[in-house]
């Protein structure tokens, strides 16, 4: 009998990649999403496969019957976009959905694995950020509402893990590109390629000084399934440690998509942190993990990604 794994948010960009990525492996995969940010168009070539689509809220208690192996927890908006408009369901996913998850992985006696991120450091003054900084974080600010849903849901990941013996993993996930990115998901990546293959100006927040770290999303999904097969429990994060500035990486994608765009300015949001590199010597140590894919090859295909979701969307809007 093939082993089950659940997955939430399964119908998101990294959660439709995880999904895949597991099937191809011969796992059976029954994906939940209540589409609030997912799109259905991620896993659409997915349903002649050992894959099952459960649309449904996680923040509402979670039934599966039958046995389940593994319990991915990837349920959450991500994008400051999505939480700054959604600050409610993002507290409750993070929350609520967490605790479900949670218990469901502890009814099935299943390894449960928890989607975090790099936002629990907050605006760090570590550099680069190790899994033991405890983070500086603004918990009444605008985005304090994903980032203390992430901590808290790290809190009671390990709580179920001490108290109820549950078999638990934390992932804290650092930025992330590649197809099945939203066009309008507001991040830098998706954002900039938005703009650039429009010939539109490309907008950067604060003076492009801040820095991000970008990972291909095949090297973040490796990185996850070997934690996820892994007996690791303490957070682990999963990132590339090439720093770039906003502006270099603005810089790359104009030039890559062969735009004719000029970049220009905005204020700086509240709480942006200035600063975002991974430490990982401990995927490197526990895992044997490091990523592979540099980020003009990665910018690739996430280029023709781009290029072919922008051209449907305004065929479609011409035939109206």
């Amino acid at each position: 009998m093939k082993q089950r794994v659940v997955i939430t948010g399964a119908a998101g960009f990294i959660g439709s990649h995880l999904s895949e990525t597991l099937l191809d492996r011969g796992y059976e995969v029954i994906g939940i999403d209540n589409l609030r940010t997912g799109d259905t168009a991620n896993i659409v070539h997915l349903h002649n496969r050992d894959f099952t689509f459960i649309k449904h809220d996680v923040t509402n208690y979670i039934y599966i019957d039958g046995p389940i192996d593994f319990v991915l927890h990837f349920a959450s908006p991500a994008s400051p976009i999505d939480y700054l408009e959604l600050p409610i369901p993002t507290l409750k996913v993070g929350s609520l959905g967490t605790h479900n998850a949670l218990g469901l992985a502890k009814a099935k006696q299943a390894r449960f694995l928890l989607a975090s991120t790099s936002e629990v450091y907050g605006d760090p003054l570590e550099h680069p950020q190790k899994e033991t900084y405890w983070g500086n974080v603004n918990p009444i600010g605008p985005r304090g509402v994903y980032d203390e849903a992430k901590r808290f849901s790290e809190a009671i990941t390990m709580a179920y893990h001490r108290y109820h013996g549950v078999n638990t993993a934390i992932v804290r996930i650092f930025n992330t590109y590649g197809p099945r990115m939203r066009l309008n998901d507001g991040r830098a990546v998706p954002a900039f390629m938005s703009q650039a293959l429009r010939n539109e100006d490309v907008t950067i927040f604060g003076d492009g000084s801040q820095t991000r770290s970008f990972t291909y999303v095949s090297d973040l999904v490796e990185g996850i399934t070997r934690l996820l097969f892994s007996d690791v429990h303490d957070p682990v994060n999963i990132g590339n440690p090439r720093e770039l500035t906003i502006k270099q990486i603005a810089e790359v994608i104009v030039r890559m998509t062969g735009a004719t765009s000029k970049l220009v300015y905005r204020p700086l949001p509240t709480d942006d942190p200035k600063i975002r590199r991974p430490d990982i010597t401990r995927a490197q140590t526990l895992l044997k993990w490091e990523p592979t894919v540099q980020i003009e090859e990665g910018l690739v295909d996430t280029i023709n990604y781009f290029r072919a979701k922008i051209e449907k969307t305004e065929a479609a809007h011409e035939r109206r």
